[in-house]
């Protein structure tokens, strides 16, 4: 008891003596940490959190702290992260450079390091509510967003109404699929700042998602009042595929792209905007060459390399030999729940989707990212390019243990939990470029069905190299490469179809709009499911559908636009050339036995 006190008379005098140089100096920022510690030990928890706080609002007076933050917003991230390492290393508990040093993490790209050290920021100052911040954005970015908004719930009025906050917060509730509670807060934000382009435009997005065409196309519009010369903007109308646009509109665009200071990415989605437009007119020459010049500014920037594609797809032959795949058959999680629909974007995948989703035993998730995440933690799990028995995925995968297999299989479905609204037996991951992993998949959660959504070569070709992907599929830039990877995809496909007989079932696009009853039966089939009615009346399935498919689904099937593409079939020489035996195998008729 008597050191207790006397340990307790110790802190008292540290916090006595940190007041009196906060008094003399209000800008000490290393009082204020001290005066900090020192009411945590004492167990005064409030008045701790104002000193710890009184700390972050007197280091913005360093000038170190200052020539880090200038830094920061110049987008020099070597210097800034320098000077901080710097900072932390004489000061470990200067929580404003760790949650600094944190944003520097996210912005370079190592989202896990900036969790630590916004947690270590945290739990030195729990107050300090952009660290909090900082935390839900690194757990936003590493696709845990239930985590994120679970963070940005402890955050207090005053900061949670700042816009960076209901950014946050919309995106989440939108990945959570709690749609109304994110459109109500693209909304606060639409009104809090009615300026920001980038607010209206997720907006428009979302009510897209939700069927809400006419509030889509009014959020849209909005932006186009003020900013007639956004890309986005008209981007976002031609990718409702459903809107025509009329005279005005296309002379809107075509002054737009007379202005000399756009951004390229805007350009861009102008040129896929206005070809577009143009299709829908039927001037099918002039339409093409927009859309050629808008993969070309797209393409000037793409890091895609068809051969390194190529080289994956071989080195997946190996590893997924058929004896390695039936040594490792059962060892994984043994749940049948997930229904993977994959393959190339533009298959016709939402539509099976949307089909599969309006049975009663069946939830439709959308397009999840968590069997991409684990590949991409394997990968990080061993140093690249390392020597002495380290291998990256999916070479790494020969390393693992049984128990290692089911642990995957486990997180894989307590992931996915979260993006579940009902208590149907059945869930659909909608990730298409899930085709790269199926061999994974099959270890993981080997009970699990497998869908290869495919479609005719040119036309899936074509549909991909009209369509604006604001990230990802830089294959589609390209025609040529567009053919190599539709080349590596059937390649892939057909080797798990020779060392997995059956695990994967294929829908030919054509074939299901051709006779849509036959082959939902087939496929119900296939998953052990009875057939039911509501799946021939999927358009009348009330639900969120995120991908560009999403008006279309919810209308009856067309079959007479199948062939559009046939119509563009000059230009497509190089897609030709590239697809080689990919197509002449389609031609032959052979993948439709599949």
């Amino acid at each position: 008891m008597a050191q207790s006190e006397a340990g307790r008379g110790e802190l008292l005098a540290v916090a006595e003596e940190a007041r009196r140089k906060i008094d003399a100096n209000a800008r000490d920022a290393d009082a204020y940490r001290a005066l900090g510690r020192a009411l945590r030990r004492l167990g005064s928890h409030e008045e701790a959190q104002q000193a710890e706080l009184g700390a972050i609002e007197a280091s913005q007076h360093d000038p170190e702290t200052r020539r880090a933050a200038q830094a920061l917003v110049a987008g020099d991230l070597p210097t800034a992260e320098a000077v901080l390492r710097a900072i932390l290393a004489r000061r470990p508990d200067d929580v404003a450079a760790a949650r600094m040093l944190a944003d520097v993490a996210i912005q370079s790209g190592h989202v896990a390091d900036a969790e630590k050290l916004a947690r270590y920021a945290l739990n030195l100052a729990p107050g300090f509510e952009y660290a909090r911040f900082t935390l839900a954005t690194a757990l936003d970015r590493l696709g845990h967003p239930a985590e994120a908004l679970a963070e940005l719930s402890k955050i207090v009025e005053s900061y949670a109404e700042q816009p960076s906050f209901l950014v946050l917060k919309a995106e989440t509730l939108a990945k959570l699929g709690r749609s109304e509670a994110a459109i109500a807060a693209y909304r606060d934000l639409t009104r809090i700042a009615p300026q920001d382009s980038t607010a209206w435009i997720a907006l428009g997005n979302l009510l897209r998602i939700e069927g809400d065409d006419q509030g889509a196309v009014d959020a849209y519009r909005n932006v186009l009042k003020t900013s007639p010369t956004d890309g986005e903007a008209w981007w976002s109308l031609a990718n409702l595929k459903t809107l025509p646009f009329d005279d005005d509109d296309v002379a809107a665009m075509q002054a737009a792209l007379k202005t000399g200071s756009l951004p390229d990415d805007q350009r861009a989605q102008l040129h896929f905007a206005l070809g577009k437009a143009l299709e829908d007119r039927g001037e099918d020459e002039r339409s093409f060459r927009q859309y050629k010049q808008g993969n070309a500014i797209r393409l000037r920037t793409s890091r895609y390399d068809p051969a390194a594609s190529t080289r994956l797809i071989e080195e997946m032959e190996r590893v997924f030999a058929a004896d390695f795949l039936a040594a490792h058959a059962q060892d994984g999680c043994q749940a049948s729940d997930p229904i993977f629909i994959l393959g190339l974007t533009r298959s016709g995948s939402t539509l099976i989707e949307q089909i599969l989703a309006s049975h009663s035993q069946v939830e439709g998730t959308g397009e999840l990212p968590e069997i991409i995440l684990a590949a991409k933690g394997l990968e990080q799990a061993r140093p690249n390019g390392a020597t002495g028995g380290w291998r990256n995925y999916p070479e790494i995968l020969r390393d693992l243990a049984p128990a290692d297999f089911r642990h995957l299989g486990e997180t894989y479905l307590a992931r996915t939990r979260t993006d579940r609204k009902t208590d149907r037996p059945f869930f659909i991951d909608k990730m298409p470029n899930n085709w790269f992993h199926i061999g994974l998949i099959r270890l993981i959660v080997p009970n699990a069905r497998i869908i290869d959504a495919r479609r005719h070569p040119l036309a899936c070709g074509f549909s991909n190299f009209k369509q604006y992907y604001a990230a990802g599929q830089e294959f589609t830039y390209d025609l040529d490469h567009f053919g190599r990877y539709y080349r590596d995809y059937v390649r892939l496909m057909a080797h798990f179809d020779q060392v997995s007989p059956g695990a994967v079932y294929r829908v030919l696009h054509e074939r299901l709009l051709a006779d849509p009853e036959t082959e939902i039966r087939k496929l119900l089939q296939f998953l052990n499911l009875p057939f039911e009615d509501a799946c021939l009346r999927f358009y009348e399935t009330r639900r969120s559908v995120r991908t560009v498919s999403a008006q279309q689904v919810r209308r009856p099937i067309d079959a007479s636009q199948v062939d559009q593409w046939k119509r563009f079939e000059r230009w497509l020489g190089p897609l030709k050339r590239a697809l080689g035996p990919a197509l002449e195998e389609w031609d032959r008729g052979s993948a439709a036995k599949a």
